[in-house]
């Protein structure tokens, strides 16, 4: 297979969903079977993603594929000159592995709501809203620009919207969508100034051409600091779209979609989109950037852990747990751990699916019951959905011979490498605290739900197993969690072919003063970007992009090697030591649940009661609704209320005023020329007739009279003028 079939076919991938979208958006309610085409068409995008994935990383592992065409160009633009908005994708081993993620979940999503949404009133709708979703997190997935990622960055946002607010019947359904698309086009509005930065120095939206540029010396308005404030700006749509604090207020509140939405939400797809968006700038980040991501994935783990220790809601101990999953990506990426954050990124996408997925079968057992404290007892009436559940939460708890034991011990490494290095010694504290407290509240979920006694006989009688299509995903999710997909050493990933064959840390590009110390190597980073960049091969033209397509390819050997040997090596030495610490802390958070919930050695409500403070600070979410309530939305608020206020008294009081004043002007003018100007005119007219009427008189038509009064005349003006004579 060629590069441009591969590039050729991968735009059917992205295509598919969009013609499923249109399909069942105009024609579903005449369709008999929406649900089947939605899914026939996701199937068959997952296919052509194994076959681009398999044609990718066994013939290409080492090459970017890239196809761009001119889509609008614009001339003597004042001060930019000559302006070109290209179109392009770009195939990385980073694309093809999250083209199949992504797939995978939407396909399984899709095969899941067949039963979980069956008799549904907007059911094709529905179908319709997960085909634009889809198509939207692929567009993000695919391109080689941030002005096409921004763009389908936005279609994404008002997906999630429509799909969160699917049941906008809801007061909580509707309110939760707004309150999602409102607070991620706040970190989107930064995102936007980010790439304006960018455009307005580099004229281009293309990511390898920019990072050409940097690596060149060619800083953003020539200041090391305005790099730093870009890579800031551009990660504040990550803060908003992967929900980091304190834009992470969404996505628990998003959980008032269907159930299948979450898994697709919160597993590989929008939420994703963040970590994916910081994965693609990694390069250009500085030392100062990449601290400040660190800090802020290291708070968002740490809250949200704390918050899903005591929350009730089955589906809310998920959300918090992905926000806290999200924050390790983010902290791991900051760190520098980039392979570990992007391996982190898809086994979570597997097990947070399964999770999500399991929640919705008991859910539906449960007639759509929630709460933890009305459940028990559940594995003996759904076996596969427990046994599925259990093992997506040793996963994610981070238990040896399962996918997240993996990819966390990499993050846990890379933080304690980072401390040795820098002396940020937090960051490491924090992400083995959150480890220990995420397998306490998963097996907390998993005990109070499954196991024990039923705590509401009523339902529990009429629990039972999911039907096939909704049990499958499950299976498939739980076996995609185990160790031997990502190689074959269940205690080393590094030597497994998804990071030693597929996924290097790429080169920093920013100047050797802008790094950490330990990142700085021999080898000019630069020169190496540019021999990349000279060294591309127009191999092709591929018809299908608008304007003049092209098909290049990278050697990514060049760029695709560590960032630093400095720092490799002190994670290699941490390896073993972040693997004993996080057993040895996910067991005590095993432990404890254990003693707590099944065991019954320590009562919860004693141990709640003598930690009020802390529990009721946990269970409240720590007040951040209520805080940006009283503080944001509040002063919004009042703020709206004043412009209400002026408007009202001020700027209507101005315009009323000038009415009134100009009544009152009219009224004078009307006076004035009623009085005065009439007055006059009417004097005139009088005065005129009464001449008239006078001088009438001496018109008598006779030749004698007139005379006689010539002759009268020239005796007056003689006695008049006598004195001059």
């Amino acid at each position: 297979m060629t590069e441009a079939v591969l590039l050729n076919i991968s735009i059917a991938i992205l295509l598919l969903p969009a013609l499923g979208f249109i399909t069942l958006i105009l024609f579903g309610k005449r369709i008999p079977g929406p649900q089947w085409v939605g899914t026939s068409l996701i199937f068959l995008a997952l296919c052509i993603s194994i076959y681009v994935g398999f044609g990718k990383l066994a013939f290409y592992a080492g090459q970017n594929l890239i196809m761009e065409g001119r889509w609008i160009q614009i001339l003597n633009v004042p001060v930019l000159g000559q302006v070109n908005f290209d179109l392009g994708i770009k195939l990385d081993n980073l694309t093809v592995i999250m083209l199949f993620v992504v797939n995978l979940i939407s396909f399984l999503v899709h095969l899941f709501s067949m039963e979980y949404m069956r008799g549904d009133i907007r059911f094709s709708r529905y179908y319709a809203y997960l085909g634009i979703f889809t198509f939207s997190m692929l567009g993000i997935v695919l391109t080689h620009n941030i002005l096409m990622m921004y763009i389908f960055w936005e279609l994404v946002g008002i997906s999630s919207y429509l799909l969160i607010g699917f049941w906008f019947e809801k007061k909580s359904a509707s309110d939760a969508s707004k309150k999602a698309f409102l607070v991620n086009r706040v970190g989107d509005t930064g995102m936007f100034i980010g790439i304006m930065i960018l455009f307005t120095n580099y004229h281009t939206f293309t990511f390898d051409t920019i990072f050409a540029q940097i690596a060149a010396g060619n800083l953003p308005f020539h200041s090391s600091a305005w790099l730093t404030a870009c890579g800031i700006m551009i990660f504040l749509g990550a803060v908003g779209k992967s929900a980091q604090f304190p834009l992470h207020v969404w996505l628990p509140d998003a959980m008032e979609g269907p159930t299948p939405v979450s898994a697709l939400i919160h597993a590989a797809t929008m939420v994703a989109a963040g970590v994916y968006l910081v994965a693609r700038i990694f390069v250009m980040l500085t030392a100062d950037a990449m601290l400040t991501i660190a800090v802020i994935g290291m708070i968002t783990s740490f809250i949200a852990a704390t918050i899903a220790l005591t929350q009730n809601d089955i589906k809310k101990v998920l959300a918090y747990s992905t926000v806290s999953q999200l924050g390790y990506m983010i902290m791991a990426l900051g760190v520098g751990a980039y392979s570990y954050a992007f391996f982190h990124l898809v086994t979570h996408a597997f097990f947070k699916a399964c999770l999500f997925l399991g929640s919705g079968s008991v859910i539906h057992a449960m007639h759509h019951e929630q709460d933890l404290r009305k459940m028990g007892g559940l594995r003996k009436k759904m076996p596969i959905t427990y046994y599925a559940f259990l093992i997506s939460t040793l996963a994610i708890s981070g238990v040896p011979f399962t996918s997240g034991f993996l990819s966390k011990d990499g993050i846990l490494a890379g933080t304690l490498a980072f401390g040795s290095l820098t002396g940020h010694w937090l960051i490491p504290i924090v992400a083995f605290l959150v480890a220990m407290m995420t397998a306490f509240y998963m097996f907390r979920l998993v005990i109070l739900a499954f196991h024990g006694e039923p705590r509401d006989l009523h339902k529990y009688e009429h629990a039972h197993e999911s039907p096939f299509v909704m049990a499958m995903p499950l299976v498939l999710l739980s076996v995609l969690s185990v160790f031997f997909w990502y190689g074959l050493n269940p205690f080393n990933p590094s030597t497994g072919w998804f990071l030693d064959k597929w996924i290097k840390t790429p080169t920093t590009i920013v100047p050797q003063n802008m790094r950490f110390d330990f990142m700085k190597t021999e080898a000019p980073v630069a020169g190496s970007l540019e021999n990349a960049k000279a060294g591309e091969v127009k191999t092709t033209n591929a018809p299908i992009a608008v304007g003049a397509p092209k098909v290049t390819k990278q050697n990514e050997s060049e760029t695709a090697i560590v960032h630093s040997e400095h720092y490799m090596h002190a994670m290699h030495q941490a390896h073993y030591p972040a693997m004993a610490l996080s057993l040895l802390l996910g067991g005590i958070g095993i432990l404890f649940s254990f003693l707590l919930y099944q065991w019954k050695k320590i009562d919860p409500d004693k141990l709640a009661e003598s930690l009020k403070p802390l529990y009721k600070l946990s269970l409240n979410k720590w007040y951040f609704d209520e805080i940006y309530a009283a503080t944001f939305i509040g002063g919004t608020l009042a703020f709206s209320k004043f412009l209400a206020w002026f408007d009202n008294k001020v700027v209507d009081g101005i315009v009323n005023g000038a009415a009134t004043l100009t009544r009152m002007v009219s009224k004078l003018g009307g006076l004035f020329d009623h009085v005065v100007v009439d007055g006059f005119v009417n004097f005139t007219a009088y005065l005129s007739g009464f001449i008239g009427i006078f001088f009438r008189k001496f018109q008598t038509g006779k030749v004698q009279t007139y005379v006689v009064f010539v002759v009268f005349s020239v005796i007056i003006l003689l006695f008049i003028f006598r004195p001059f004579f």
